[in-house]
């Protein structure tokens, strides 16, 4: 029956059993569908990128991780992961531990906003998701798979529950104290550079080998990667005001903003400096820029927007291209994907120019809150004559900075510690120099000589009629 408040409204419009009153039809369908974009990001954009970034005796097991662990992150949290992320408070840094398989909760409305608790669930996991696979990225080539499946479930639970619920949880203490991490640079990109670094080091290095030279086996789809990666970011910060606002248009042109300005950037140092426009590089920028515009996407204006993409094509460029080289232990941890740069430099630089650009009349929009004042970056606090207000909101994002740091280097240390106490961390030298093949049985690319069926074909449209009658003109020459 319908009820007598809503009849003024269209049909498809008026609230029922499956549609309540507190539901708005449009903010749940964004909701769910910046969701999927970010998502996709994983799957397939990193698995991919990941599949494609490395040699090919790694293809399969680089793209395997990130499937992987979107997949054990899934059950691990909707079994226990989102109530300790986002559940009722059982410390300041940690919700309970329970489930949320119930219609009793996933019905629900999901903390004041216009959408179902299921919704929220789905659109956090695939956060959660992306960062044990950005971890990941600190360890392909390398890491025993087993190992790798420890290790998922025990970071998601002892690592991202505490930075997510510290911060982004209402009741976690840096989200009471006023930090602001818009969507992510502090929960997901500094802590999963920090944990990937971390990992790395107790990992240990690649095959000498394939540290020297390991070079991408498709640069092409590499791209294509991270062309998902870069459009699903419409997703990733596009949908952390939770409902279709203004703020969230504001954020996704902000984020491709400063991402193309941060490629560009990047590219121009790498013409100055090497002479060479670099395709790898130029992904590397796109990505820096990417991670620093998250903790700020829709609390800063458009020109902030140009600033960060400047920087963020600039000082991670500086720590990869000449700190890499000059300080040991940078020199000494082998991180693959180079995450340390690319996530924790950036990601803590975002941190920074968050706290120095945050607008607070955006952050109105953002937050809907009385205390919207509270959010001002030092840029404006000087401006509007709330010097303190300013320093107030620097000191409390160099505070993230420093908690979600120590958290990741100790919790992933311990983590680290405890899984080679039951399987190796690390692969045998056989598997080392075995690649897919060794570890998974199975290879990426089936090119003549690698196919067996192909193998003595005319028809195999890459050794051809000609080629076969070239190579048994050779053969007759050599016997000769």
């Amino acid at each position: 029956m319908t009820d007598p408040r809503y009849t003024w409204l269209p049909s498809n419009a008026q609230p029922d059993e499956a549609n309540p009153p507190w539901m708005n039809k449009g903010d749940n369908a964004w909701q769910l569908t910046a969701a999927t974009m970010v998502g996709l990001q994983s799957i397939p954009g990193l698995v991919i990128l990941y599949g494609s970034i490395v040699k090919k005796k790694w293809a399969v097991n680089s793209a395997f991780m990130a499937l992987y662990a979107f997949a054990a992150v899934l059950v691990c949290w909707v079994g226990w992961g989102y109530q300790m992320s986002f559940g009722h408070k059982l410390l300041p840094f940690l919700g309970r531990i329970d489930d949320a398989l119930d219609q009793h909760v996933l019905l629900k409305q999901a903390f004041g906003y216009k959408f179902p608790n299921a919704t929220m669930l789905y659109f956090q996991f695939v956060f959660a998701a992306i960062t044990l696979i950005l971890i990941a990225g600190a360890l392909l080539g390398r890491m025993n798979f087993i190992a790798w499946m420890l290790f998922v479930p025990l970071w998601l639970t002892f690592s991202y529950t505490i930075g997510a619920f510290s911060i982004w949880c209402p009741e976690g203490w840096l989200a009471k104290m006023g930090l602001i991490d818009y969507s992510g640079g502090f929960v997901i990109h500094l802590s999963s550079g920090v944990a990937g670094f971390t990992a790395a080091y107790w990992v240990g290095p690649r095959a000498t080998r394939d540290r020297e030279r390991f070079p991408p086996n498709n640069i092409l789809l590499m791209l294509a990667g991270a062309g998902l990666l870069w459009m699903g970011w419409t997703g990733f910060n596009g949908g952390d005001p939770y409902m279709a606002s203004i703020d969230a248009s504001l954020a996704v042109l902000n984020t491709h903003i400063c991402a193309a300005t941060s490629l560009l950037t990047w590219l121009l140092l790498d013409i100055l400096f090497f002479e060479k426009p670099s395709v790898i590089g130029a992904t590397q920028g796109m990505i820096t820029g990417l991670v620093c515009i998250t903790p700020a996407a829709g609390v800063v204006q458009g020109w902030a927007a140009i600033i960060m993409g400047l920087l963020s094509g600039s000082i991670p460029w500086f720590t990869m291209m000449v700190l890499h080289k000059k300080i040991r232990i940078l020199k000494q941890v082998d991180d693959t994907m180079a995450v340390f740069h690319t996530h924790a430099v950036a990601g803590t630089l975002g941190g920074l120019l968050t706290g120095f650009f945050a607008n607070p009349k955006l952050s109105r929009l953002f937050y809907l809150v009385d205390t919207w004042e509270h959010y001002i970056g030092l840029a404006y606090g000087i401006h509007a004559g709330r010097v303190g207000a300013g320093f107030k909101q620097m000191g409390i994002q160099i505070l993230g900075v420093v908690f979600i740091i120590g958290l990741n280097v100790f919790v992933t240390s311990l983590i680290c510690l405890f899984i080679r106490l039951v399987v190796p961390l690390k692969l045998s030298e056989e598997e080392l120099n075995g690649g897919d093949d060794a570890v998974h049985g199975e290879e990426a690319y089936a090119l003549w000589g690698d196919g067996e069926k192909f193998e003595k074909s005319v028809h195999n449209s890459v050794y051809g009629v000609e080629d076969v009658e070239l190579k048994g003109k050779r053969k007759s020459e050599s016997a000769v």
